[in-house]
């Protein structure tokens, strides 16, 4: 190998678990925890429950504020969500944290007969959401939208950003019954402010125009189909962006009224596998319309995803900056 070629820099083990912000970006630290504690402030009835997750979950800043409203359960994520549905019945709003694989996969059956079937009002918020851990298919929930998705009456939220946290939880908390809230943790990103932002449950948001290109996207994807659009800016190709906080109810109006619109390459970016996620959810929503533009996902393969460091890995699936841009221009090509 010639000692001209320039050299990466080497990624450790701690690359596996990364924050999501770039370096130099702007990050608030610890939304979650800080939104929380300050709606627990003036709502009584919230309790935090977590399984062993408390401090990579940011619900520790709830058990210090709060120790009497929070329940440590231990590494049992069944008997989390059993819990949480207990305390609903009696009258308490559960926020139930862990990570998303845990909360989903492991215990599926009793988020959907204890919490969703009697419609109990229990707030699931979980971490490491996506392709956003390097610790191979045991913790990366590349399939918890779709999960979430087919449960009856479970409202799924998925943010992008810090002030989308902020937002959010005060929001869920207003909303009646069973939610599912990605949770981004420790340094997250803020970049919606920039947009003169506002979550709204069951919303999404025109974050910018363009004529060539509408991208559709949720949580992390939105930040990056946001940096996308400004990169592409150099080549002359003008990228919109529709962010959709809200998976389920999906704002099908707004996604129908700028799909519609003549001339423009439609793409659905999402953190997630393709399969049953916002992807199909928009694409459905599009066909049953009658809507029909040029349509392509930008989404996790319907595989078992690699262990390793996380920007190699969003490199690898598609999901970087660099690797979306590409992928925009060739279809464009």
């Amino acid at each position: 190998m010639s000692t001209a070629t320039a050299k990466k820099p080497r990624l450790t083990t701690s690359a596996m678990i990364a924050s999501i912000a770039g370096e130099g970006q702007r990050i608030t630290a610890a939304p979650f925890g800080k939104a929380l504690v300050a709606l627990a402030e003036q709502r009584p009835e919230i309790v935090g429950l977590t399984a062993d997750l408390s401090k990579y979950t940011d619900l520790h800043l709830f058990g210090q504020a709060f120790p009497e409203r929070f329940f440590q359960m231990g590494m049992a994520e069944q008997l989390l969500m059993a819990a949480a549905g207990g305390m609903a019945k009696e009258g308490f709003m559960p926020f139930a944290t862990t990570y998303a694989v845990f909360g989903t996969r492991r215990a599926f059956d009793f988020v959907h007969q204890v919490i969703a079937e009697e419609n109990l009002n229990v707030k699931m918020c979980c971490a490491l959401p996506g392709l956003t851990t390097g610790y191979g298919p045991s913790h990366q929930a590349a399939e918890d939208l779709a999960l979430m998705r087919a449960i009856p009456g479970m409202t799924v939220v998925d943010p992008c950003d810090a002030l989308d946290i902020e937002q959010a939880v005060p929001a869920i908390a207003e909303h009646k019954g069973p939610v599912y809230m990605r949770l981004l943790r420790g340094n997250v990103p803020l970049v919606l402010d920039e947009y003169d932002y506002k979550f709204e449950l069951g919303k999404a948001r025109m974050l910018r125009g363009g004529r060539d290109v509408l991208l559709i996207s949720s949580g992390l994807m939105t930040m990056r189909s946001l940096e996308v659009a400004t990169a592409l800016e150099a080549d002359q190709v003008d990228v919109a962006v529709l962010h959709v906080p809200t998976i389920k109810p999906l704002d099908t109006a707004t996604i129908l009224a700028e799909a519609s619109r003549s001339g423009r390459l439609v793409v659905v970016a999402e953190n997630h596998t393709k399969v049953g996620g916002l992807g199909e959810a928009v694409a459905t929503a599009l066909l049953t319309a009658g809507i029909t533009p040029q349509f392509r996902q930008i989404a996790l393969p319907d595989a078992f995803l690699d262990a390793g460091a996380l920007p190699t890995l969003h490199d690898r699936y598609g999901i970087s900056t660099e690797a979306m841009a590409k992928t925009l221009k060739t279809w464009l090509a």
